[in-house]
């Protein structure tokens, strides 16, 4: 594995602005200069097992202790073995402070503290946004030919070639996949466009970029009949995910539905739907995010004689074809939103899901492995006006990735 290629583009910055007001204090507010000085008698690499350990933020402040600490956290060496220990580091969730800015604030959970970032200066909550292992790919809403791949942590960042063909869409899709071994990636677009004057009808294309080749390829495009796919993907375990809205017209049980996509598959054109996976129950939304190469979805669970109107929310995998149910939020928590919406912000990876209702900036965090419910510190944003709408998205903080 090519190690300049890890810190290629790599600079070291304070990006990291905590809080102030946090609940918990930073790890060197209780250290003596006397005691800092221990240091002095560590050898190098010892002491950059310890300084490994941290948690992100802590790193980039210990940077700025010293120089040897400095030269030690920007090392190739440090940052390959930090991409083995940072199995420990839980997800961070990126909330933007509002519509048309580029700044906001991310949590974290493992420090539980908000930390002000800013984001490459083009990217508005306004884009279509998707993450995996460290990088996070932007497409730019109103020119959907406009891609970026970054990684949020270091500001390393890489616009890609515009895919060809296809120059409008009425509804689109990202996802993105990183190979964990060789840092090779995939983005994937899929985009529904209404055939004219026929509501019934939706064009559906896949168009796939591999970061190896630098090419887009179509991998798919066909007609769809009373279905329509949306702006909610996932690449999970080798597979593209993505939802479907019926279009009301003809028989349905629900409003919703899932599609799985081999991305080894070349064409599979009229069989598309035959991977139809039917949704486990009224949704008013869904969102799809990857835990663990498992496909979960987090839904609204629609009322009975009213499926539009929310009345709770659920998260499912997916086994096979079959939705087994791993929670329902508890009523308290659902009512801790205040207003919740029909549609709300969820995402996750690794072992946690983040839920924030688009009405205000309060952040809910989902434990899959503990099954534990849990509010974050209360962020520092502020509703400005009544329509104010508020959204974000998780992302890992790795040090040792770039586009």
């Amino acid at each position: 594995m090519d190690r300049n290629a890890w810190v290629r583009h790599y600079h070291y910055s304070p990006v990291f602005n905590p809080v102030k007001g946090g609940s918990v204090s930073d790890v060197n507010d209780d250290l003596s200069k006397n005691e800092v000085s221990v240091d002095s008698i560590l050898p190098d690499d010892l002491l950059e097992r310890i300084l490994a350990i941290l948690p992100v933020a802590s790193i980039f402040r210990a940077g700025c202790v010293c120089k040897r600490w400095h030269e030690i956290v920007v090392s190739k060496r440090f940052l390959w073995n930090f991409s083995f220990i940072t199995s420990a580091q839980k997800p961070w969730y990126f909330m933007f402070t509002g519509t048309d800015e580029f700044f906001g604030y991310s949590y974290d959970p493992t420090l539980r503290k908000w930390y002000s970032i800013d984001l490459p200066h083009f990217v508005t909550s306004n884009w279509f946004i998707a993450s995996s292992f460290g990088l996070v790919c932007f497409m730019n809403n109103d020119s959907i030919n406009e891609l970026h791949v970054c990684n949020p942590v270091t500001k390393c960042s890489k616009r890609l070639v515009e895919p060809s063909g296809i120059k409008s869409s009425d509804y689109s899709a990202l996802a993105i996949s990183v190979n964990k071994t060789s840092r090779k990636y995939k983005v994937s677009i899929v985009r529904s466009k209404q055939v004219p004057e026929n509501f019934y009808e939706w064009n559906l294309s896949i168009q796939i970029y591999n970061s190896e080749t630098m090419i887009w390829t179509t991998s798919l495009a066909e007609v769809l009949n009373g279905w329509r796919a949306g702006d909610e993907s996932v690449i999970c375990d080798g597979a593209l995910y993505f939802l479907l809205y019926s279009t009301g017209v003809g028989m349905c049980d629900h409003r919703h539905g899932l599609i799985k996509y081999r991305l080894s598959n070349r064409s599979s054109k009229g069989l598309l739907m035959s991977n139809f996976i039917p949704a486990p129950c009224s949704l008013t939304c869904g969102r799809l995010m990857n835990i663990k190469e498992k496909l979960v979805m987090v839904g609204g669970i629609g009322k009975h004689d009213r499926s539009d109107i929310i009345k709770g929310i659920g998260i499912w995998v997916l086994n096979g074809k079959d939705w087994h149910e791993v929670a329902k939020m508890p009523h308290k928590y659902f009512q801790g939103f205040g207003e919740f919406d029909d549609v709300f912000a969820s995402s996750g990876t690794e072992d946690i899901i983040y839920i924030q209702s688009y009405g205000a900036p309060t952040l809910l965090l989902f434990d899959m492995n503990h099954k534990q419910w849990k509010w974050s510190q209360k962020c520092p944003v502020t509703k400005r006006f009544p329509l104010q709408l508020f959204t974000g998205f998780c992302f890992e903080p790795r040090l040792e990735v770039s586009p």
